[in-house]
């Protein structure tokens, strides 16, 4: 990806080219409130410098396993319509983390629960 990521009046369908995802779900984040847009002449949408920054945090979240609220959530420590600085990455990593580790120990006592233990068989 070489452009630049803090350039500010991108269309919906630039944001979805230089993102590579499809248009309706640009309008769909924004539509939900993940990505703050003004409206311009024909109604059309216009995006402000933050909106790739926000967009790959938003495809981050989604992969730990996020939902919307938790999304809209975490976004809304961001600065508005103003590219995230080091610090709210960092501050968002350290949220997927957790999230991440708290979902693995929940699958792995997920697993241990499934495991059939050597007390029980030798009952069998």
């Amino acid at each position: 990806m070489d452009f630049d990521w803090h350039v500010s009046g991108l269309t919906v369908g630039q944001v979805a080219e230089r993102m590579d995802i499809a248009p309706s779900a640009v309008r769909w984040y924004a539509d939900n409130g993940l990505l703050p847009c003004e409206r311009v002449a024909g109604n059309r949408r216009r995006f402000f410098g933050d909106v790739l920054c926000r967009v790959a945090m938003i495809r981050a979240a989604q992969r730990v396993g996020l939902t919307l609220a938790e999304i809209r959530e975490a976004l809304a420590a961001l600065p508005e319509k103003e590219p995230p600085a080091p610090q709210d990455w960092e501050r968002l990593a350290a949220r997927l983390r957790d999230v991440l580790t708290q979902r693995i120990d929940h699958l792995f006592a997920l697993l241990d629960e499934m495991t059939p233990r050597a007390s029980s068989r030798a009952e069998s």
